[in-house]
């Protein structure tokens, strides 16, 4: 299959026409019109500095199920003894920029690049894109970032320095997207955590059925600070 070249046009190609690996299209920009149309059907950015913006939809995909969270042990009596402070949309920048910087192993550089964190900065004042911060001793140790569509949050990055901290930060996270009856947790890629914590990876054809109903379900919060 071809790669497709976007232009100046808020388009996509079916999600359906991604090349093996996931790749879809390439150019266009990181408006938040294009970025919302681009989630809405199951497509994402990811790319590298000095690359052009590159644009997947892997198959499989990696969900979760809210329901379908993993809460074990360990992690309900670190969550009980309340050791980190939970803050959501406190300071989203700050979330960005620790992903950012996070240490990736064998990886080059960063995903996040600075045109990245514009545009989700840009998503958040918003009121798409969110985060949720652990905080020890008054200090951020943790977090996670995403976007709020309909009834799927699409998670983009976590971080921790302290241990636990991002697993903390998701699991208040969870309780959130299930008092609020959300549908899905996108995760995009498939990962060895993801999947320790309930995740699974489902057909790409599946994942966009379930997306098409669940991004045109009503969400008002768009302010998740104190919620």
């Amino acid at each position: 299959m071809s790669v497709f070249l976007l232009e100046n046009d808020i388009y996509f190609p079916p999600a359906s026409l991604a090349q093996e690996d996931g790749l879809l299209a390439i150019g266009g920009d990181l408006s938040p019109e294009r970025l919302l149309e681009a989630y809405k059907n199951g497509i994402f950015p990811w790319y590298s500095e000095d690359y052009p913006i590159m644009w997947w939809s892997p198959d499989p995909r990696m969900v979760m199920f809210p329901k379908e969270f993993k809460r074990t042990k360990n992690l309900r009596r670190l969550v009980n003894k309340g050791i980190f402070e939970v803050k959501f949309d406190s300071n989203f920048k700050k979330v960005l920029k620790e992903c950012a910087s996070v240490d990736r192993g064998n990886q080059d550089g960063t995903w996040i690049t600075q045109e990245m964190i514009d545009a989700y900065i840009k998503l958040h004042e918003l009121g798409i894109a969110h985060s949720v911060e652990t905080y020890f001793n008054g200090q951020m140790v943790g977090g996670l970032y995403g976007l709020a569509i309909g009834k799927v949050f699409f998670g983009e990055s976590m971080f921790y320095n302290k241990s636990n901290a991002s697993k903390v930060a998701f699991w208040h996270l969870v309780e959130k997207l299930l008092e609020w009856d959300f549908d899905i947790i996108d995760a995009q890629q498939q990962t060895d955590h993801f999947k320790s914590l309930g995740g699974r990876a489902i057909g790409r054809e599946k994942f966009l059925t379930l997306l098409k109903l669940a991004v045109e379900k009503p969400n008002e919060i768009k302010n998740w600070n104190n919620k």
